[in-house]
């Protein structure tokens, strides 16, 4: 007896494989003030499903929910903060049990100065959710304290105190629009070291070794941006050598970025005042790393303008 012939639609129907749809579950933490629930709107704006002040506790259960109906949740986030009191204390016993479950998430920490976080409170005419009887600093120290383990282990921390509420969408969109996870996002950021060093940068460069623009008089008006003031700054032997060298030194770590699940990090280029040699270099920096394989990156200029 001869086998019945298989049909082509059998034949498909054995060779083609569903892929699985993954979700994302992202938590969103930080410092009261720093900007939750603007980063919160943000990402409901772009399909993701928010869930606010959930206590730590519940993590498990609303990770269980996500991994059983993927489909009906593909992007989950979850706003933990102090707001939940005692509750917050296990927040690191939470995220642990999710990762000994088998569950991948990230954490966005949101972070600002503590004078930042009073001129907003005092604005808002709203207590720290800890301040108690005391001041408004008083909430913010104690909330460090608690935050301390947390922010240390965050795979994304965002520094919010120079941006404003537009920004802060803006960043977080930058982030998390994607479909699908974000494989590095790089933020190449210039600064002046007289206004101090970005507090949320995985590296710090410093520049001040090339001749500065400052000092010749026809270039002093114009900054990095502009081409005479870039051409001088990367056309110096010693820029150009540490523009080559740095990325080369940096390949190996973003590699090892991506094999460790890390989508986000910053890398600060600092010149005196932020203005020209920062400036060129953090522009030159991101248009070479944004070369590399599966790497986006963008510049920030943060203290352009400000003298």
């Amino acid at each position: 007896m001869t086998e019945p012939e298989r049909t082509p639609t059998a034949d498909a129907a054995e060779l083609t494989t569903v892929k699985p749809v993954e979700s994302e579950l992202l938590v969103v933490t930080g410092m009261s003030g720093a900007g939750r629930s603007t980063a919160a709107n943000a990402l409901e704006d772009h399909g993701w499903y928010v869930v606010e002040n959930l206590p730590p506790q519940l993590l498990g259960t609303l990770a269980d929910l996500v991994s059983r109906s993927p489909t009906a949740l593909p992007k989950l986030a979850v706003v933990v903060d102090v707001r939940s009191k005692a509750l917050f204390a296990d927040v690191r016993e939470s995220l642990n049990a999710l990762s000994a479950a088998g569950v991948t998430y990230r954490v966005l920490f949101l972070d600002a100065s503590d004078d930042t976080l009073v001129r907003r409170f005092e604005q808002g005419r709203r207590p720290h959710p800890l301040q108690g009887d005391g001041r408004i600093l008083d909430g913010i120290a104690a909330e460090r304290v608690i935050m301390t383990d947390v922010q240390q282990h965050a795979e994304m921390v965002l520094d919010t105190s120079d941006l404003n509420v537009h920004e802060l969408a803006s960043a977080v969109t930058e982030l998390f629009s994607e479909s699908g996870p974000v494989i590095l996002n790089l933020t190449v950021m210039s600064f002046g070291f007289k206004y101090g060093v970005p507090v949320d940068a995985n590296f710090v460069a410093d520049v001040r070794f090339i001749p500065n623009p400052h000092w010749i008089p026809q270039l002093r008006p114009f900054t990095g941006l502009d081409a005479v003031v870039s051409d001088f700054v990367l056309k110096d032997s010693g820029a150009a050598e540490f523009v080559d060298r740095y990325v080369h030194a940096l390949e190996p770590v973003l590699e090892g970025y991506r094999r460790e699940n890390k989508h986000y990090a910053t890398i600060a280029v600092g010149c005196t005042g932020g203005k020209h040699r920062s400036v060129a270099v953090a522009v030159e920096l991101a248009k070479r790393l944004g070369q590399l394989p599966r790497v986006t990156a963008s510049t920030r200029h943060r203290d352009l303008g400000r003298e």
